[in-house]
This record gives structure tokens, sequence and C-alpha cells, in this order.
């Protein structure tokens, strides 16, 4: 571990730390987990406190931040649900976020992943991996609770559809916050990675208040993250739970 920093925490997500150097942001998340690093991040302490880095190459929601999204993040305490966790690159990062009361369901289907996965939780005690396909989330939903939260990294042509029947089925009073790693290249040849982009956001704006997209060049080419807040009652589900506010601004995360 390296010699401790100086951290200021985002105010707006306490277990985030931004540092902007003259040529770079750099993130950091204080971590829950335990050494060895999980894809040879750089580790230190501020105050006794363990960060890893936040890297924008190696994550798209780092990216996102990078790339100024004003949207939600998961924040302390929080459940999320994670569709495309993989071996867990991004997934340890969102438990890191969540912190030790906050839970992280981690879907993936692929066995090879999984097996990394499965690994890494042994050192994320709030990283719960799942073995199951998003596209048929109820054979996972004794596994998952209500959550307030759904993010998604899934290379799939009907990536929104799956994110959307997920987070009915798995939203908590059916509002939260949904965020997508949209990949245009798996969603066909027929439009251009705007006009893919452009109709992924009209679906999701029929129930989800958006913040403005982000473009995730050059750290992941052909990638846009997209999500917001999703509007009370929209999804369907049992009575809506009051959901606290977020504010979720990129200035309020640099100050």
């Amino acid at each position: 571990m390296r010699p401790p920093r100086s951290f200021r925490p985002a105010p707006d997500s306490p277990r985030l730390a931004i540092l902007q150097r003259s040529d770079r942001t750099e993130l950091w998340t204080e971590t829950v987990g335990q050494e060895p690093p999980v894809y040879g991040e750089r580790w230190t302490e501020s105050d006794g406190r363990p960060y890893r880095s936040f890297e924008p190459a190696r994550s798209k929601l780092s990216a996102a931040i990078v790339k100024e999204w004003s949207g939600p993040v998961p924040a302390p305490g929080e459940g999320w649900l994670y569709l495309g966790a993989a071996s867990g690159t991004t997934a340890s990062h969102v438990a890191d976020l969540v912190g030790p009361t906050g839970r992280v369901y981690a879907v993936e289907r692929s066995l090879r992943p999984f097996s990394r996965l499965l690994s890494l939780a042994e050192r994320w005690p709030n990283l719960l991996p799942i073995l199951g396909d998003a596209r048929e989330p109820t054979t996972y939903g004794a596994l998952v609770p209500p959550v307030q939260g759904v993010y998604a990294d899934i290379a799939q042509a009907d990536q929104v559809e799956i994110v959307l029947s997920n987070a009915e089925l798995f939203l908590e009073g059916s509002a939260g916050f949904v965020l997508i790693a949209l990949k245009t290249a798996s969603m066909g040849r027929d439009a251009t990675a705007v006009q893919h982009v452009r109709r992924a956001e009209e679906e999701l704006a029929q129930l989800i208040d958006l913040e403005p997209s982000v473009r995730l060049d050059p750290f992941h080419r052909g990638h846009y993250f997209l999500g917001g807040t999703v509007r009370p009652g929209r999804l369907g589900g049992g009575p809506t739970a009051p959901q606290p506010p977020r504010e979720r601004s990129r200035e309020r995360r640099r100050r």
C-alpha cells in the first residue's frame, strides 16, 4: 500500500474521492475490500481509511464521472442490482461506494468470469455474486431483495429492454435509479451510434427522468452512459416508497 494521501470526499458521494490534477482527474473509492488489487489499481490510505484508484480506462462508471456525468451514482447504505458483472472490476467499486451497510447483487451468466467474481466476493463481503442470465430475472428473483438502483453493462442488442424488465421486478416501490453503460456496437447495424443512443433515450424517457448522456470515448470506444431517476410508480409494482433527495451534480463533486 502506498503512503497516505489527503483526500477530500465528494460532497454528494462520501465514499468517492475526486482529485483534480493539472493534467487529469483522479478518482478513488474508500474500499470495503482487502488486498491484493483487483486489476492492478493503486491502493493507499487517508486518515486511516483505505482507498483504491478508480481507473476510467477500466471502468465505464469511472469514465462517466470523469467525463462529467451529472446523474446518480451508488451511495452508502443502498442496495444495487448489477447486471453483467463479469469478473467484478466495476462491481467491486460499486460495493465500495455503497459501503459496508449496502449490498451489490452481481449477476453474471458466463462461468469463467463468474468464478473470478466468486473469488473476489471472498474479499468484498457486501458483494453477492449470482450466476444467472439477465434476460431471465425471475430465475434469480428469490436471491435479490428490493433495491434502490440497477446498474447494467451488458453488450446485447436488447440491453435497454433487459434493464427495464429487471428494474420493474427489483426496484423498491418501483422507484429508484437506473444506470446503463450502453454499447452501441451491439445494437445492430441499422443505425449509427448516435441514432442508437437517441432510440434508447426515447425508450427510457417514458419511465425515467434522464440526465444528459455521456460519451465514454476515448476510455471505452462506442460506449455511452445513460440513466437517471425512475418516476415513482411508472414501472408498476407495489406502493412507492419515499425516495430521499439525491443531488448528483458534477460541479458539486468537484468542490
